[in-house]
């Protein structure tokens, strides 16, 4: 209808404009209703948790040699909380560790019980590692988890204890209105089964329902806060942490470490100004340095006459805080506004490995034998290739980037919003004696029980990712009578410990154990964690895939029973709250792989877990309370010590901490993308100060005549900090610092930073630093 006469051009233009503004206010409106229509609030930390990179045995593979000497990249400790306005609250930590430690979780919710009252408990808080086999240990509480680190590492203890307390309060600190997404996608080429004769023994009629053997789908949370847009992302993908080999040196994350750094890099760089692009460089890790500012000089000679000027210095006294100061990542973010959060968290990864070209044997090259995975008939030849074979950071990189990149997908494209109540249950069982009631083929039902822990012959022979030594195999059901011999030394198992584990030989009767206190744990901690339709399941071990599969659907089962059970997304968040070990079918366990033989409570171990947990779904969906259970012992002021503290550092005669005792070459000119640079300073121990939230290794480049700007830093994939010392009761020792430059590396005149801590002979700790001479990257 044209109520306007044409001759009105102005009036119509004014109204035609007024009605435009109106139409973009209510669609603008309508997208930001869509974005905020929050119901929870959201928060979101991340604190360092790097250990002793020195001295120290790392925690994964058990082997004595595999001491901590450098730093290839920091771990962190990532937590979300979420809380409903005016009711429950869940806060999950996810650690760059090899799995959660009780006494670690125990101490942790005593500070936080002290500072917040009842806000967060044992019941609402997880705390869950990524697996990898790279970081320091002695910090769980049992001894057989600490007998390669020469027992309980306080140190370790501590930095997991702090790191993890103030990601949480960094979190609880950043709560506010905000929406989670969530999202599911397969990635195909980031896990394979390393125990496929395992898996075959489960029937035919349930591996037919699955396509692959081993779990392909990443699940992704989301998290949108109503002022300040994504804050992070939290995801669930089943894949070990051993792309980093049982006699690697350098502290790191693993692949899942690797990927949480490249896709924090790449929404801080890419994603908050580029509606989430999703483009990582060729090279797989984010560009970030290039682009802090636009300083180019194209003239070569003038860089080289510029880098002349800049010779390497005596090494000098510093601040503690000037390494932190120094610190990359710290400069990029807004000072008000969150940080970016993204975790990769570990899931029933218990039989898969991320080295994906398979297990081939190192004398012949062949396959390694198929059921026993040995190269004749000896498992120590038999090792698993990644990617990136035979260059272990390569195949880090590559695992940790195919994660990225379905993250990144996954993240740009989630639009199902989580909506519904945020509730929990929380038990402690002790697995060592439960009874646990299986239904029978024919009908009716069987009392079976678990067992106290014990640990087979096929433990022993370790894995394809990590094989073990002396003359163990996986598939051992029967052992042999040398090693019974050595066995019965420490304890000899009694008749029906050996009837309940059958067909597991017994090598270690852990669980009867208590000498000079408990080998392994007997009360372990379950849990649920329900966020709308999105269900966390806690689970203190790895999980097999098939385990995995039938301990969701069991639960998954029980939700669904309900009226709003429809659509739940359940995840399995591995090595949560403590550890036990691993977790197999029953038919699995009959083989006695290396998966079964580490399967502490016996053959029915998982029926044990899906009984106990359909039990707290049921109280879930019924919002009754569950029994709390028996309380785990706290064993801290039992753990023993045989690590030798740091006496004193010195160095050689007019030498100063910090000198360069390898410099780079004068007029140096290296190529992006191709050359790697390295220097090489005198130095002290690392132990002397961890550099929580600093730096050891800093790579800075030169902006302007005289402004060095922090460019990489050792949270970086490309840098590496390398300690060493001539012998091991030296007080003198040496860093080499190693920067493969990366090709998205902003052309300049950079320089070489090292910072530490010496100790002297009276106990006074002095920090300092170092810088090499400048040179030229084309």
């Amino acid at each position: 209808m044209e109520f306007l006469g044409l001759g009105d051009n102005k009036v119509r233009r004014t109204y035609g404009a007024l009605w435009f503004k109106i139409v973009i206010l209510l669609v603008l409106c309508s997208v930001e209703g869509a974005l905020s229509d929050s119901n929870y609030l959201i928060g979101l930390g991340s604190y360092d948790i790097t250990g002793p990179a020195a001295d120290v045995n790392m925690m994964g593979y058990a082997n004595t040699e595999q001491i901590a000497s450098g730093v290839h990249f920091r771990l962190r400790a990532r937590t979300f909380i979420v809380a409903e306005p005016q009711g429950n609250r869940v806060a999950f930590v996810n650690l760059d560790a090899c799995m959660a430690s009780q006494l670690v979780k125990l101490k942790v919710v005593e500070r936080l019980k002290a500072r917040y009252g009842d806000l967060y408990t044992e019941k609402n808080v997880a705390i869950s590692g990524i697996h990898t086999h790279a970081g320091p240990g002695g910090y769980l509480q049992y001894v057989v988890y600490i007998v390669t680190s020469l027992g309980f590492v306080r140190q370790s203890f501590d930095v997991l204890v702090d790191g993890i307390e103030k990601s949480i309060i960094q979190a609880h600190e950043n709560l506010g209105p905000g929406s989670i997404f969530v999202n599911k996608g397969e990635i195909l080429d980031a896990g394979v089964n390393r125990s496929p004769s395992a898996y075959l023994n489960n029937p035919a009629s349930e591996r037919s329902k699955y396509k692959y053997d081993v779990d392909k789908e990443m699940t992704l949370l989301k998290f949108v806060d109503d002022q300040w847009g994504p804050v992070g992302s939290f995801n669930w993908f089943a894949t070990h942490g051993t792309s980093m080999s049982r006699t690697n040196s350098l502290i790191s994350g693993d692949n899942k470490g690797a990927a949480a750094r490249f896709m924090e890099d790449w929404f801080e760089e890419t994603g908050s100004r580029s509606a989430y692009s999703g483009e990582v460089a060729a090279d797989g890790i984010p560009r970030r340095v290039s682009n802090l500012f636009n300083d180019r000089r194209d003239n070569h000679h003038e860089l080289l006459e510029l880098a002349a000027s800049f010779q390497s210095p005596p090494g000098k006294l510093a601040t503690r805080t000037l390494s932190v100061a120094r610190r990359v990542r710290g400069a990029l973010r807004q000072a008000d506004k969150p940080g970016f959060v993204s975790a990769f968290c570990q899931s029933n990864c218990g039989d898969v490995s991320p080295n994906v070209l398979g297990a081939f044997c190192t004398d012949t090259g062949l396959p390694c034998e198929f059921n026993h995975s040995t190269c004749g008939g000896k498992n120590e030849l038999c090792y698993g290739r990644g990617p990136g074979y035979p260059d272990e950071f390569e195949s880090t990189r590559m695992i940790g980037e195919r994660q990225l990149r379905k993250a990144v997908d996954l993240f740009n494209k989630a639009s199902e919003q989580l909506k519904g109540k945020v509730d929990y249950r929380h038990a402690y069982i002790d697995f060592s004696q439960l009874e646990v009631t299986l239904t029978k083929q024919g009908g009716g039902s069987k009392v079976v029980k678990t067992c106290p822990a014990a640990m087979g012959f096929g433990f022993a022979a370790g894995t394809t990712d990590g094989p073990g030594a002396f003359d163990f195999t996986q598939g051992d059901d029967k052992g042999n009578a040398f090693w019974r011999l050595v066995r019965n030394v420490l304890k000899t198992p009694g008749k029906e410990q050996v009837d309940c584990q059958n067909p597991k030989p017994i090598l270690l009767d852990t669980g009867e154990m208590k000498e000079p206190y408990d080998w392994a744990p007997s009360i372990l901690p379950i849990q649920i964690i329900r966020i709308g339709q999105l269900v966390i399941l806690s689970v203190p071990g790895e999980f097999t895939t098939m385990a995995g599969r039938r301990l969701r659907d069991a639960v998954k089962t029980v939700l669904t029973s309900g009226s709003n059970g429809a659509n739940v997304h359940v995840v399995i968040a591995g090595l949560t709250n403590t550890y036990s070990q691993y977790i197999t079918t029953f038919e699995e366990y009959q083989v006695q792989r290396y998966e079964g033989a580490s399967t502490l409570y016996g053959p029915h171990t998982l029926s044990a877990y899906i009984q106990e947990f359909k039990k707290l779904a049921t109280a879930l969906t019924s919002g009754k309370p569950v029994a709390p259970g028996p309380q785990p012992p706290d064993l801290l002021d039992k753990q023993i010590s045989l690590l030798t503290p740091v006496v004193m550092d010195a160095t050689p005669r007019g030498v100063s901490f910090g000198d360069c005792s390898s410099d780079v070459p004068q007029n140096s000119t290296f190529k992006r993308g191709h050359d790697m640079v390295t220097v090489t300073f005198w130095s002290a121990c690392p132990r002397n100060d961890l550099m929580t939230e600093g730096t050891f290794a800093l790579v800075e480049i030169l902006h302007g005549k005289d402004t060095w700007v922090p460019a990489y830093d050792d949270d970086d994939f490309c840098l590496r900090f390398k300690w060493s010392r001539p012998s091991k009761l030296s007080t003198r020792s040496q860093a080499t610092i190693e920067w493969r430059i990366p090709q998205s590396a902003a052309p300049g005149v950079y320089r070489i930073r090292h910072f530490g801590a010496s100790k002297s002979l009276v106990g006074s700790i002095r920090h300092f630093t170092g810088s090499s001479s400048a040179f030229v990257v084309a």
